[in-house]
This record gives structure tokens, sequence and C-alpha cells, in this order.
């Protein structure tokens, strides 16, 4: 789960800046992901206690690296990391990723199947709209799509996108290392158990979070978690929450961040919307392991 903590008081500022996903080298996707797993974590140690000074001096120091050659890799991956810890407003979250394929087999650009693509492609047609200051780019939910499972098991899905078999991740009911203990929020409408919770579809989400964000992004008149159109409109609308702006490198991290509160996490979703952005994908064993 993401922590939940009061919004900062500072107030960053906003330079036209191209977001990572746009911005890096093809050649430095994979070494700037494991910049983000390897570099000195002390500088944000104490995050829960940053003023608005330090996280203003983050920021300061991440648009200048960013408006320079992207030569100091480690600095700007930890001011990433500090920044995406900074206090912000409170936000329901999924709980874990869904392990993913060894490896993309999917036939289709890049390896994610052409239903998916369209799927992240709608979405982000739908959000220019809708909500169009978060400037959200399909890529970067396609990269959510990527770790969470695989783009719905490469493609595992019928001819409207939804899951031949549903998504389901571990019974939260505080027997599993790592997983929260989450009693039954939805009476098990959405994952069949009545007891406790479990993250649904294949951008996994917790049912009590996908109906506060629900999408029914194909028409239907029906907003399904199982649905690869309606789960991943559902993850842009969640990513954008709170005015963030996704072609500012600081809040995409900071979103990203919020959908799994792992730095590892976060390095292998901008890996790959970087990957998918500049047509060279990474390779998962270059990848920082996401515990």
């Amino acid at each position: 789960m993401g922590r939940h903590s009061k919004k900062t008081e500072s107030r960053l500022r906003r330079n036209s800046v191209i977001a990572l996903a746009g911005l890096a080298p093809a050649g430095l996707v994979t070494a700037t992901a494991n910049a983000v797993a390897n570099s000195d974590l002390s500088f944000f140690n104490t995050t829960a206690d940053a003023d608005g000074a330090a996280v203003q001096a983050a920021a300061d120091r991440v648009l200048s690296d960013f408006s320079g050659d992207l030569s100091n890799l480690a600095r700007l991956s930890s001011d990433i990391e500090f920044l995406a810890q900074a206090p912000q407003e409170p936000a329901l979250a999924p709980v874990q990723e869904t392990p993913p394929l060894p490896g993309s087999l999917a036939e289709g650009a890049l390896g994610i199947p052409g239903i998916l693509v369209d799927a992240y492609q709608n979405a982000e047609r739908i959000l220019s709209v809708e909500n169009p200051s978060c400037n959200m780019y399909w890529t970067l939910i396609a990269g959510v799509g990527r770790v969470e499972s695989t783009h719905a098991y490469d493609g595992k899905v019928d001819e409207h996108g939804t899951m031949l078999q549903p998504v389901l991740g571990p019974r939260l009911d505080g027997t599993l290392a790592g997983n929260a203990t989450i009693r039954d929020t939805d009476g098990g409408a959405l994952d069949g158990d009545p007891i406790f919770d479990r993250a649904v579809g294949p951008t996994q989400f917790l049912p009590e979070t996908w109906n506060r964000y629900a999408a029914d992004a194909n028409g239907d008149g029906f907003a399904d978690p199982q649905n690869v159109y309606d789960s991943a409109l559902t993850t842009g609308k969640y990513l954008c929450d709170g005015g963030l702006d996704m072609r500012n490198p600081i809040e995409v991290s900071k979103a990203v961040y919020r959908y799994n509160n792992s730095a590892a996490y976060v390095a292998n979703v901008l890996a790959w919307s970087a990957g998918y952005s500049t047509g060279i994908v990474p390779s998962s064993a270059e990848l920082p392991r996401i515990h």
C-alpha cells in the first residue's frame, strides 16, 4: 500500500520539462533504472520529516539535471525518489503487482499485443479530453500494464478486451509475507471473496480503489476491472489524480510511486515506458527486482 501523509505546503517550480519516458536516450533506459535501484538512499531516509525547503532543493536539482546531459544519473534518481516520497495527498492504492511472465512472448509492436496497444492509446485519447492538464501518454500506462501482468498475460483476452480468465491477486488475509490484511470492501462482487479483498484485473486494483476510480472506456455501460480498455483508463485516471502533470518528471515519479511505494517498481515502470517511447525495450533481467 502507498504511504498516506499530509500534503506538503511547498510549491514546486513548474518548469516546461519533458517526462523521463520521453527524454532519456534509449541507451540510458537500463542505466537509469539501475541507478534508481543502486544509488545512495541516505538523502531521503528522513522524507517523512522533509520540509518545503528540502523538497524545493531536490526539485531544483532534478530540473537542472533534466535540462543537462543526464550525466549525473545517481543524483537524479535519488532526487526523483525523494520527491516521490515527499508528503502528498492521501490516496487509495493497489497493493502489489501480479507476477509477470519471464518475458513477453506477444506478437505486435514492442512485444505488446495489438489490442493492448489500442487500449492504452484509447485511454490516452479519452484523458486528453477529460483531463488535458494531466498530459497522460499511453506508454506510461503501458509501463504499468507490463509490470502488473505482462500486458494481460500477453493478451489473453477476447475480441472485446475482456480477460479469458480473471486476473486476481493473492488473498489479503495476512498470511502472505509483505502483504497487508485487508477485510472485504465490496461483498466479493469484484474479487469473489466476501471475507478478504484481492487485487483485481490486469492493472491490479483493490476493489475499494477500483470503485473510486472506475471508468467505462469501451462504452458498454459497465466499468469492468477485467477488461483491458476499462482497466487502462482507470489506471490513467488514478495516475492523474491530485492534479499531477505527467510531463513533469517529478510528478510522474510521484504518481507511479503512489501506485506502488517501491523504488524498484518506479524504476521498472519508467524503464518500460521509456523503452516503448524510444523503441528499444529493456530486458527484464537488467531491471531491479520488485520485492
